[in-house]
C-alpha cells in the first residue's frame, strides 16, 4: 500500500495537469480564436483531447499548417498528454459548416 494516498491510481484524477479549460484559454490568447471547444475524451484523466478551433489565423493555410500553428502554441501541453486531435476552421468555414447542418 502506498504511503501517500494521492499517489494511488485513480482514473478520475488528471495526471497530466492539462485541462480542457487551460487548453482553450491558451488557444484563445495565442491564436485569437473566436471559438474553442475542447472535449476530454479520456474520461477525466486529462490524457486525450479533441478540439474544434475557429481562428482568422487559419485563413489561406493548409490543414497541415493549421495543425502546426496550433501544436506550436500548445507545445508544452501536448508533450504532457497522450493524444491530441485538433479540427481547425476559419470563421467562414465554420459558418458554412453550421448552415448546412
Amino acid at each position: 500500500m502506498p504511503s501517500d494516498p494521492s499517489s494511488a491510481a485513480d482514473p478520475a484524477t488528471n495526471h497530466s495537469g492539462v485541462t480542457a479549460e487551460s487548453l482553450a484559454q491558451k488557444l484563445k490568447e495565442t491564436l485569437g480564436a473566436s471559438l474553442v471547444e475542447i472535449k476530454d475524451m479520456s474520461g477525466g484523466c486529462g490524457q486525450m483531447f479533441e478540439a474544434t478551433i475557429v481562428s482568422e489565423q487559419f485563413t489561406k493555410k493548409t490543414t497541415l499548417a493549421r495543425h502546426r500553428l496550433v501544436n506550436s502554441a500548445l507545445k508544452e501541453e501536448i508533450a504532457a498528454i497522450h493524444a491530441w486531435t485538433p479540427k481547425c476552421f476559419t470563421p467562414e468555414q465554420w459558418e458554412k459548416r453550421n448552415q448546412s447542418s
